[in-house]
């Protein structure tokens, strides 16, 4: 059976990542469902943005948390990434999306999309972060027995445990995605770009997942796993273990037919990739679908 498919950021090799495009793209591909990031704002509004500052993605500067949503709104969030944005998908200066915009497109998707939200750890609002992603859900409609939305099936991944044990106190457990990696310092902070102090606190973070993400799966307390594919290439009989004793494994970021292979063959249930009409071949033809 083939694993169902997650759009990373939405289409995010496409279109710039976290954008109204991408997330278009990726239902327009057929992605089974997406995943998004989640900081708060100043005035703590929920933003559906990646790294905890602005420079990577963004002509501003700056962390998220200290702008607003109307100023947010100021900044172009699509053209770093060199594509232009068809006037169909909103046009290069309505690409950013609070997650109220994204709830609203997918529930007008017209079928049944899973959306994995990842709460960015260290948040300078610490756990208040998870509390206002309920309050907000609970407001919109959520059902925390079934954690659905409507059209939405809506499940929580974050590298630390903390969050899960708060989110777990709503949200059913498989519902709950712990997320792990093998930690490289330099890695984190090249990916995330941040500082060398913001960066150390990412990776003790990290490291500490490690151990207690891993203790949250064994012990079931998530029913989801959420390895990075160079984490399962390098613990594959945890991967096997954890997909025989019916934990479900969400592999994040498969983009190359040999990381699909690999997946495939331990029977990892979800993927999220940057390309999901790429990998939705894939796995159509390897099936003989």
């Amino acid at each position: 059976m083939s694993p169902q498919i997650f759009a990373h950021r939405g289409a995010s090799g496409i279109y710039a990542e976290h954008t109204r495009a991408a997330f278009l793209q990726a239902l327009a591909d057929g992605a089974d469902g997406v995943e998004c990031d989640v900081h708060l704002t100043r005035d703590e509004q929920l933003v559906c943005i990646h790294d905890p500052t602005l420079e990577r993605t963004s002509n501003g500067s700056g962390d998220v948390a200290d702008h607003t949503l109307a100023q947010l709104r100021e900044l172009d969030f699509s053209s770093w990434k060199g594509v232009p944005v068809p006037a169909e998908y909103g046009g290069p200066r309505n690409q950013l999306l609070t997650l109220a915009d994204l709830l609203r497109l997918l529930r007008s998707a017209g079928r049944s999309i899973a959306l994995a939200i990842e709460l960015k750890h260290p948040s300078p609002f610490g756990l208040r972060l998870e509390a206002e992603l309920v309050a907000f859900l609970l407001d919109e409609g959520w059902d925390p027995e079934s954690s659905t939305l409507g059209n939405l099936t809506i499940s929580f991944m974050s590298f630390n445990p903390d969050s899960m044990h708060q989110l777990g106190e709503i949200a059913p457990a498989h519902a709950l995605c712990q997320l792990v990696a093998d930690v490289e310092p330099d890695e984190v902070r090249e990916a995330l770009s941040f500082g060398s102090i913001t960066s150390g606190a990412v990776v003790n973070l990290m490291r500490r997942a490690i151990d207690e993400g891993e203790a949250l799966i064994d012990a079931h307390t998530v029913g989801m796993a959420g390895p990075g594919v160079a984490y399962v290439r390098a613990h594959q009989d945890i991967v096997r273990r954890w997909v025989s004793e019916g934990v479900r494994v969400r592999v994040w970021t498969v983009n190359t037919q040999e990381e699909a292979e690999l997946v495939a063959g331990l029977g990892v249930q979800e993927i999220t990739t940057d390309y999901p009409a790429e990998m939705r071949s894939f796995f159509a033809i390897s099936s003989g679908g």
